[in-house]
Parts: C-alpha cells; sequence; structure tokens
C-alpha cells in the first residue's frame, strides 16, 4: 500500500480541497469575520513561510496566547504543518505560571489576541528569550499593541505581506511533536503534555465516529471549549478533516453573545463546560429566547448535576452528551453517544476504538471483575500520554497503562461513571469516604445549580465531609431537606457534618469547580 504519513496539514488540505467554501466563522463586536477553509488555508500556508522567516524550524515550539478565533486557527495549521510545535498557553493564569512554561519550552516567538497588551508586556519583561510577538487581527474595537524595547512586535497581517510566502508542508514523521498543553494544576503542578501528529490524527477519528461525535459536513459547530484546553478538544482538527461549518466565539461567551452566534449561524452541535451553557440557558429564560437549530451539547470538564442536565434538554430543546477525558488523554476518554436510551450525568459513556480502560484497586492491581465494582481507573491509547515534556521518566507502569488518578465504575453494558478522584477521598475515622456520591444525590435536586464536597480537619476523626452548594436563583433548600435526600442512601457516617451556601461556585480556570480554593476556605 501507498505510504501516507498522518500528519494534520492533510485536515486543511482535504478541506480546502473538498470543503473550500465552507466556512469558518470568528464571532465578536462588530458582526465578526468569516473565511472559507480554502482562503483560509491559503493563509496559514503563506504564515508558515513568515514563521521560517521569523527563524522558527520544525521542533521549535511556537507560544500561542489567544481566544477561538480564525487567525488562532490559521496560526496551528501555519506553524504544525512545516513541524513547528504550537504550544497553547491560557490567558487567565498568572503571569509567573506562563512565564514559567514560556522558559521551558523555550518559546522566541509568541503569537497573541488583540486586547491582552498589559500580560504580554510582564511577560516580555519576565522571558528574555522572546524575540518576536505576532499580534493578531480579530473582530472588535481596536486595542493597543504590546510595547517592547527588545522584541520585535508584528501585526498579522503586517507579517503576511512582508513575510508571507507558500512553503510545502509534511515531509517529516508522523511522530514529530505538533502541540504542547499543560495541565491545568487544578491537582499539582502543571505539567507539559507533547501531543504528536499521529496521536492528533488518530484522536480525531475518534471524534468523527458515529457513536462519538460523529460531526459531518452537514453540520455547524459551535466551539465554546478554549483552544488552549487540550486542543479545544480537537474539534478544530475534527472541523476541517468532516468539512463541517466552525463557529469559534472568540473572547465572549456570555450568554446573549453565544445565542446570538447560535442563531445567526445556524449552529447544530456545540462543545464546552457546562457553565458556558448555564449562562446560555439564563440568558434564554431571562429574554424567552431558543436556539431552535441547535441538536446536541457536549459537555466536558468535570460531571454536572442531573437537574442541570435535565434543565439544559428541557429549555435548550438539545440531545445532553456527557464526556469524560483529560489533557493527557488529548483529551477525550469515552462519550455517551447522542441515541443512548437514558442519559445520566453521572455516566460518562464508552471509548472509543483506540482507547482501553482498567480498573485497579490502591495498589494498581487489576480488579479480577471490570464491571459493576469500583477501582482507580488507567488508560492506555494512541492519543495517551507516555511521558510528560521535559521528563525522561515513563508515565506509565510497565505495561504502558496510564493511572489517571480518576475513580470509576463500569457497569455491565461497559459504561463509565467517574465517581471521584482518588485525591478527593475523605478519610474518617480510618475509612474511605468518597464525595462523588455525596455530590450525584445532592446534585439531581431541581434547586441545587452546583455542588461539592470538601473534606474538612477533625480532632477525632482526622476529616469530616463539609457540603458545598450553590442554589438556584430564588431557591432555598433548608439543611433538613439536603440530609434527607441523603439519608438511607448512603452510610449514616457519611452524612456531612456541615452545610455551607455560597452566592456563587468559585470555578477554575478549567470552567471545573475549584475545590482547592474550597478546602482553603471551608475545609
Amino acid at each position: 500500500m501507498q505510504p501516507y504519513t498522518l500528519t494534520l496539514d492533510k485536515f486543511i488540505d482535504h478541506a480546502a480541497k473538498w470543503h473550500g467554501s465552507t466556512e469558518v466563522v470568528t464571532g465578536g463586536e462588530g458582526g465578526g469575520a468569516r473565511i472559507g477553509y480554502a482562503a483560509l488555508r491559503e493563509r496559514a500556508n503563506r504564515l508558515s513561510g513568515a514563521f521560517a522567516a521569523l527563524g522558527l524550524t520544525a521542533g521549535d515550539n511556537l507560544a500561542t496566547l489567544a481566544w477561538n478565533s480564525q487567525a488562532h486557527m490559521e496560526c496551528w495549521y501555519g506553524a504544525m504543518g512545516t513541524g513547528i510545535v504550537c504550544h497553547t498557553l491560557n490567558p487567565r493564569l498568572a503571569p509567573a505560571h506562563l512565564a514559567a512554561m514560556i522558559d521551558q519550552a523555550q518559546n522566541r516567538v509568541l503569537a497573541v489576541s488583540h486586547g491582552l497588551a498589559p500580560l504580554v508586556e510582564d511577560l516580555l519583561a519576565r522571558c528574555p528569550g522572546i524575540e518576536h510577538v505576532v499580534l493578531f487581527d480579530e473582530p472588535g474595537p481596536a486595542s493597543p499593541a504590546p510595547k517592547s524595547d527588545r522584541a520585535r512586535v508584528w501585526r498579522l497581517e503586517d507579517l503576511l505581506v512582508e513575510h508571507g510566502t507558500p512553503v510545502a508542508w509534511g515531509g517529516f514523521d508522523e511522530n514529530a511533536p505538533a502541540g504542547l498543553c499543560f495541565t491545568s494544576g487544578t491537582t499539582g503542578m502543571p505539567k507539559g503534555v507533547t501531543y504528536t501528529h499521529r496521536s492528533n490524527y488518530l484522536h480525531t477519528t475518534h471524534l468523527m465516529a458515529a457513536d462519538v461525535i460523529g460531526i459531518t459536513a452537514r453540520d455547524t459547530m459551535l466551539v465554546g471549549v478554549p483552544m488552549f484546553h487540550a486542543n479545544g478538544w480537537g474539534f478544530a482538527f475534527a472541523g476541517p478533516a468532516a468539512g463541517a461549518k466552525l463557529v469559534l466565539p472568540g473572547r465572549n461567551q456570555d450568554g446573549a453573545s453565544l445565542a446570538k452566534l447560535i442563531n445567526e449561524e445556524g449552529v447544530t452541535v456545540a462543545a464546552g463546560v457546562a457553565t458556558v451553557w448555564l449562562g446560555l440557558v439564563d440568558h434564554l429564560e431571562q429574554t424567552g429566547g431558543t436556539v431552535p437549530s441547535l441538536q446536541r451539547i457536549l459537555l466536558g470538564g468535570s460531571s454536572v448535576p442531573q437537574a442541570l442536565m435535565d434543565r439544559f434538554e428541557a429549555r435548550l430543546g438539545v440531545t445532553v452528551q456527557t464526556s469524560w477525558g483529560m489533557t493527557e488523554l488529548s483529551p477525550v476518554g469515552t462519550v455517551t453517544p447522542a441515541n443512548a436510551p437514558v442519559r445520566v450525568s453521572t455516566k460518562s459513556g464508552k471509548p472509543p476504538l483506540g482507547v482501553d480502560l482498567r480498573l485497579t484497586d490502591e495498589a494498581g492491581v487489576p480488579l479480577p471483575d471490570q464491571r459493576d465494582g469500583e477501582g482507580r481507573l488507567w488508560v492506555k491509547a494512541a492519543s495517551a500520554v507516555e511521558r510528560y515534556f521535559g521528563q525522561h521518566e515513563t508515565a506509565t507502569d510497565a505495561e504502558g497503562w496510564f493511572d489517571t488518578g480518576d475513580l470509576g465504575r463500569i457497569d455491565g453494558d461497559g459504561t463509565l461513571s467517574i465517581t471521584g478522584r482518588a485525591k478527593d477521598l475523605i478519610k474518617s475515622g480510618g475509612e474511605w469516604i468518597n464525595p462523588g456520591e455525596i455530590e450525584a444525590i445532592v446534585g439531581a435536586l431541581p434547586d441545587v445549580a452546583l455542588v461539592a464536597v470538601v473534606g474538612r480537619a477533625h480532632p477525632r476523626w482526622g476529616e469530616r465531609p463539609v457540603l458545598i452548594i450553590e442554589e438556584r436563583q430564588g431557591a432555598e433548600l433548608s439543611d433538613e431537606t439536603l440530609l434527607d435526600a441523603l439519608r438511607g442512601r448512603i452510610a449514616s457516617w457519611w452524612l456531612p457534618d456541615a452545610i455551607v451556601r455560597v452566592p456563587v461556585m468559585p470555578l477554575a480556570l478549567t470552567g471545573k469547580i475549584d475545590k482547592m480554593r474550597l478546602r482553603a476556605e471551608h475545609g
């Protein structure tokens, strides 16, 4: 058979040739921007020449500090097409954390969205290795460019005019690095994960499977997950691979902006963390609006209360697909199919072909029965990490299994439920309490918006659980109502010692509930 290297330039080449007029739309004030795949491919290819003129070669790490936009997507393909590694940075992180990542990756070129000038100037002062800053031209009000006495600051269009020349893409090994993304740090210090062209190519085929996302050329997909979160869950690859229209919301992901984009562009499928869709639902309930084109939303990041998932489906008129994944898995591990007969928020679906799961005890010994027992979740896949960026030691066991740190249960038909994080377990009187089980029960109450359980130090028992809830607007739940929901469904000694109500649940930068902050404030 003919050799065919699995490199990511193939996706945009395919889209440009066979879906050339299908659009990539960027939302923003003033009407946004749109471009067809053929034109986007031409600009990305010339950007490859511009990056070469700035001194970048295959294997170098290009840093991006940007929102979801056409320019960011052009930057991805312009870098990856010639073997440059795209290192996505989260603009919401503290400058000190970003600077540490930039220094570790030895970034010399930083591509940024407009409106981030103060942050970029701070980073330039901390990172002497940055030689060039490329400022994206994106929809919205003009904003000042970052100032620097040392690094050269380019506007993207000026860079294309001066140095944008077509170059040949590909020609390197499919196992070459393509992307670099650091974990969120919610479970420890951030660690870098290097995705290869091959791993991302195979991960894209996972997304396109009918029982996973099953995106087609007839779909319009809104990518509500930031492109700096595990490569935007891979949708900037799956969109052109399928020939689907992509809608990139830019920086504004409030309910009003999302509703406008969905209705104007006829969005059929959308993906993002639950808090994104909660903002959309709140907006529609306040205004009486609808989103009739929207058929499905994919939830990720963390499990959601059943009542919230039911609310999404009822108010939006959509099918909700729950999922489980992590940065180390590119990130998709399991997804519930859209045609599942019963959708339960605690269930995370089945793995696609190419991803395997295993449950073990605390010592790493596989459970004798992999069905209907709770254990520590391990994963093996072509899209799973083998070792972290800059590390020589492996992150897997001798058989190639990666310990996710999650606790899970696989039911009789092979559906995974994440039951908690191993690090979140509460040890009380020498016995373990699983916060995930308590959260699932309380989260099913219709008047609970968000819920978390953390451990609080206790002089006799070591730790005791504290229940923290954010009530739905206008709701008032008594302590007795909350405890009654738990009695008879968990062991009596699992009942929380305290119940705390917060006006707004604190969220980490990934949109997940910030348990580190909750432990600091209430533990």
